[in-house]
């Protein structure tokens, strides 16, 4: 197994990920903002990198240390104190720099439902309550489509912290709405990374039982099985 770098897995769908691969016996690099808590990580064997994703020089240093033929995650987000996103800005720093550094294998960033394609079909809710951080994150997600890299996107649900169901599917439509668990994201990227099919793609991650289109469900037909 290639070894994998992770950005923004201090908790939730980062966290759960890095969970999973290790107990898969994967290599696994976690980028750490200084003073962000990391003794989950550090307790499954996940090595440590720190840095900040806004900071241009800590990120090319943490792919200076990652062998090369490494797979990337982001799963960033957030405003900093001086009002700059993580969503675009520091995902925009994740990009350059992995082209930079080559020998990059896949890169998947994680975004949100509603990014891209998906913009016309938000609710006036979604684009109040949401709509700033997934407009940065859709800048972010073009800047890795016109990149060189091997890319999938993946725009997770409405995100719960429950015991995984297994259903988590991904679409590429651009009407799809639905709920799902932060570890079936995680084991959904896993698969991702697993099936070159899905480089070049952007989906929507769902889980099935929550699934919401005006289209019939067709879930993009993902290699191999979820690991239970």
């Amino acid at each position: 197994m290639r070894p994998l770098l992770i950005f923004g897995a201090t908790r939730g769908v980062g966290l759960e990920l890095g969970r999973q691969e290790r107990q898969g016996g994967r290599r696994v690099f976690a980028f750490v903002r200084p003073g962000s808590e990391s003794g989950p990580l550090s307790d499954l064997g996940v090595e440590i990198v720190t840095g900040d994703a806004l900071d241009r020089e800590t990120v090319a240093a943490a792919f200076g240390l990652v062998p090369e033929g490494a797979e990337v995650v982001s799963t960033i987000g957030g405003r900093a104190a001086d009002g700059r996103r993580a969503d675009d800005e520091g995902n925009l720093n994740l990009i350059t720099e992995a082209q930079r550094a080559g020998g990059i294998a896949r890169f998947v960033l994680v975004t949100s439902i509603g990014c891209g394609e998906m913009a016309p079909f938000r609710s006036a809710r979604a684009i109040a309550v949401f709509g700033e951080a997934v407009d940065a994150k859709t800048k972010a997600e073009e800047a890795l489509r016109a990149s060189s890299l091997a890319w999938t996107i993946i725009r997770p649900g409405g995100l719960l912290s429950e015991p995984a169901t297994g259903q988590g599917i991904l679409s590429t439509d651009a009407r799809m709405h639905g709920f799902i668990h932060r570890s079936d994201v995680a084991e959904l990227i896993r698969r991702v990374l697993r099936d070159p099919a899905t480089i070049g793609g952007a989906f929507a991650a769902v889980d099935a039982g929550s699934a919401r289109t005006v289209n019939p469900v067709e879930p993009f037909p993902l290699a191999g099985a979820p690991a239970r």
